[in-house]
């Protein structure tokens, strides 16, 4: 009976399949069997842990969990129908994100839609024998779930699908408990990552960290997911969730791929994905590897915690402690929130000459092409203070996977009655004219922009993303040469900052 489900005769069809939709991107089973390599050996010879997917999608990691137990178990159940039955009956469990994919995870799992059936590869009790679905329900307030975000309009009980994941919603964990015990000992896969806001984009909720959250809570020894990178050093609404990670001393392992694709292919995964391994028993380092391509770019051992967010590669470390001890303050101090004067990037309230001899000029984008235009000055309520001032803007969206990088957009000097739409970020107010280009310089160094990319992950750059900029005075034109002396940045250091980073363009 378990030939054909250990040896299969045909190509593998979840090597193949092509992904469903954005909450169903398909994880390859050389991925999976990567994430499951994380787990010590003995785990693969014990007949008494109980496993679970909590966000089964094709069924690819049940299947390569029970492919293992079947070589694991061997010698303590020596009949291959037994010892498959056991294992299919009383250790792997999991809990679909849709009708669809319950199904698929069934076939995957037990040859069969039905596990009940003569045709599955052992018959279980019930039709869906321990690859549980069924539709919950979100918990909506002021059009929102307080979950996971989902919009109500669009999520809202008529709908086939409402991607109520059952795992991160009460109403679905206790319809699962009336079904299954809801205690395992390994907790294993590759959940959601984010529900729709409704608009798209920057509205989108992360609900990944949830999947971890509870699979820590039911789990009594490991988990190991496959998420976003996002959650190291930025995401909004992550920062508990980064602290408790980075706080915890229970991880064991974090393999990270900046570029998600690697994983993926064909997937954008902004910020890049990573997998880790947590061990409830467990205290201390942490080992981290980074990929990129086929090649381990840094892999060491390290303590998690020593800074609020987590630098993705150990070879930037030791700069990082030059700058931080000698600074006294950073740049972040003077730079804009989010939509700085109020107008959003879509304004389009301007003119394209003045109309009165106060007018202020507007500088935006579209397309990805700048622009300048004319806006009252009294229609504009927010920074006022800071209008008749010298400032330089730096675009809010810049960057992506590739190495070198050049991290930010082309920073802008603007003169007193200038201001900006939400494109951009100022800082300021500046003294002068000197002072502005002085930091405009600044920010165009390879050194700067190194140090933002150690807090960057995803396109854009938040105020925090500059926490790490040390402050300088404004009366000279920086230069890398001059920032490596101050900081006592070595020869090597030097080269691997420039590995890292790429020249400004003119």
């Amino acid at each position: 009976m378990t030939f054909g489900y250990q040896t299969p005769t045909q190509p593998d069809i979840l090597e193949v399949i092509a992904d469903l939709s954005n909450d169903e991107v398909r994880t390859p089973p050389s991925v999976a069997n990567a994430v499951l390599d994380l787990l010590p050996a003995e785990v693969w010879t014990d007949s008494t842990l109980r496993w679970l997917d909590p966000g089964v999608k094709t069924g690819v990691f049940l299947r390569e969990i029970t492919k293992r137990l079947l070589v694991g178990l061997a010698a303590e159940i020596p009949d291959e129908d037994k010892r498959l039955e056991h294992i299919l009956k009383n250790q792997v469990f999991g809990i679909a994100i849709t009708e669809l994919t319950a199904l698929m995870g069934r076939r995957t799992l037990y040859c069969s839609k039905d596990a009940s059936r003569d045709n599955s590869i052992v018959k279980m009790d019930t039709a869906s024998g321990n690859l549980w679905f069924e539709r919950t329900r979100h918990l909506f307030a002021k059009g929102r779930c307080t979950v996971c975000g989902a919009s109500e309009e669009k999520f809202d009980a008529g709908t086939k699908e409402n991607y109520a994941y059952a795992f991160i919603h009460e109403h679905g964990r206790l319809r699962y408990k009336e079904d299954h015990e809801m205690k395992f000992d390994i907790v294993v896969g590759n959940p959601p990552y984010q529900m729709e806001g409704g608009g798209g984009g920057i509205n989108d909720t992360a609900i990944y960290q949830h999947f971890v959250e509870y699979a820590i809570q039911v789990s009594a020894r490991y988990v190991a997911l496959i998420i976003p990178s996002r959650w190291m050093s930025s995401g909004r609404g992550l920062e508990s969730f980064r602290s408790m990670m980075l706080e915890s001393k229970k991880i064991v392992a974090i393999t990270d791929f900046p570029n998600g694709e690697d994983v993926f292919p064909g997937v954008s995964n902004e910020g890049g994905v990573c997998y880790f391994l947590w061990d409830n028993h467990y205290s201390g380092k942490a080992r981290i590897k980074s990929v990129r391509g086929a090649e381990v770019v840094d892999d060491s051992v390290r303590d998690l915690h020593e800074f609020d967010v987590l630098v993705r590669d150990s070879r930037a470390i030791a700069i990082l402690r030059k700058v931080i001890s000698d600074a006294n303050a950073f740049v972040s101090a003077f730079a804009s929130a989010d939509t700085p004067f109020g107008l959003a990037s879509n304004f389009a309230g301007y003119t394209a000459s003045r109309k009165k001899s106060d007018d202020l000029v507007l500088i935006g984008a579209t397309k990805g092409k700048r622009f300048r235009a004319f806006v009252p000055r009294f229609s504009i309520t927010k920074n006022r203070q800071d209008i008749d001032a010298w400032k330089v803007l730096v675009p809010l969206a810049r960057g992506g996977t590739s190495v070198p990088d050049q991290v930010i957009g082309l920073p802008e000097i603007t003169e007193p009655g200038a201001i900006c739409t939400q494109t951009f970020r100022y800082f300021g107010p500046f003294a002068d004219e000197v002072a502005a280009k002085s930091f405009d310089k600044y920010l165009q160094t390879r050194f700067v922009r190194f140090l933002i990319a150690l807090r960057k992950n995803s396109q854009n750059t938040y105020r925090e993303t500059y926490n790490w900029v040390p402050n300088q005075t404004w009366d000279r034109e920086w230069t890398d040469a001059e920032l490596y002396k101050k900081y006592g940045i070595t020869k090597d250091e030097q080269a691997y900052i420039e590995s890292m980073i790429k020249e400004m363009p003119a």
